[in-house]
């Protein structure tokens, strides 16, 4: 049986994760953070499957512990300080989880484990205000604090591949989404806004820019890619993404659509929501796992959608009973 540490398993993409290598037989390993307000409301229905255990990104004794007691066969490095707006408000602690984090892990994986196969979440925000479509040659001109840290993790995890020798590999994943997505992300938001507005519990949703366009496929799909990178013959960076990308207005349309509703009647524009450096344009370029690996996307955005404002409806309505 496989063993398999995640970080950040009580995020979107750790759940999945979990559930995937659960289904796959694995052994799974899930690190939290010591916290008084720590949430498994992802993880509730594989709680008892999963064995969690404290460590912390800021603390490489703690994840060298860790990685010494339960010596993984693979290592899953999803946490961060993820939502790109609070990054703006928290840049050195940005800067600590999600760029010097990934130090700490590899290091930590260097001396404890080093025949472990570790994966590194980079993401499509590094690209910036790169010109479309993105490719694995695109240059990144990262436009945000959290974007900037990525960055950094992504080439330390090339670094320590290429000078220890570690089967170290970083993701690239465009944005991916799914009912689980914190309600912080305009995705969730939106569907969340549709629903409440739908059931008469809301009037109007405020939003900031809405052309700003996005590769956006299903968060179930893309952890599957994440599997697929740690069972290579050898270590490679690789880009994940549907390859079509809409606006936020195109996402809006669709899912007030889903219950019959014109967005225009319920959206409001607030310059709060508008960040200091746009990013205007993600579009990723899969070819590569597509060829190499053989991963493609299930799920199509109307599809996501869909899935989105259905649970949504249903989270809604429950709590009104």
């Amino acid at each position: 049986m496989k063993k398999a540490l995640i970080t950040g398993i009580t995020g979107q993409d750790g759940s999945y994760l979990a559930e995937l290598l659960l289904e796959k037989g694995y052994d799974v390993h899930g690190m939290v953070r010591r916290s008084s307000t720590e949430t498994l409301e992802r993880i509730e229905h594989i709680k008892q499957r999963v064995h969690l255990v404290q460590g912390d990104l800021l603390d490489e004794i703690s994840i060298l512990h860790l990685m010494e007691q339960i010596q993984p066969d693979e290592i899953y490095n999803l946490a961060a300080q993820s939502f790109v707006h609070t990054s703006w408000n928290q840049p050195l602690l940005t800067g600590e989880f999600t760029a010097l984090g990934v130090t700490r892990m590899l290091d930590a994986m260097r001396i404890a484990c080093p025949k472990a196969r570790f994966y590194q979440a980079s993401s499509s925000e590094m690209f910036g205000a790169a010109k479309p479509p993105q490719t694995m040659d695109t240059p990144f001109h990262p436009r945000s604090p959290y974007a900037a840290a990525k960055v950094y993790g992504h080439y330390i995890t090339m670094n320590y591949r290429e000078s220890y020798g570690l089967f170290a590999v970083s993701g690239i994943l465009f944005n991916h989404e799914s009912p689980r997505r914190g309600l912080e992300f305009v995705t969730r938001k939106i569907t969340d806004a549709v629903a409440r507005i739908k059931l008469g519990v809301q009037k109007e949703v405020r939003m900031g820019n809405l052309d700003a366009k996005r590769d956006w496929g299903f968060a179930g799909d893309y952890v599957k890619a994440m599997w697929l990178m740690l069972q290579q013959d050898k270590p490679e960076d690789y880009l994940i993404a549907t390859g079509k990308a809409y606006s936020v207005r195109d996402f809006l349309d669709m899912a007030f659509s889903r219950v019959g509703l014109n967005y225009k009647d319920y959206v409001v524009i607030d310059p709060k929501f508008l960040r200091p450096a746009e990013v205007d344009y993600l579009l990723g370029d899969p070819v590569k796992a597509r060829e190499k690996m053989g991963w493609t996307p299930e799920v199509d955005i109307q599809g996501l959608v869909n899935m989105m404002v259905d649970a949504d409806l249903a989270r809604v309505q429950r709590s009104l009973r």
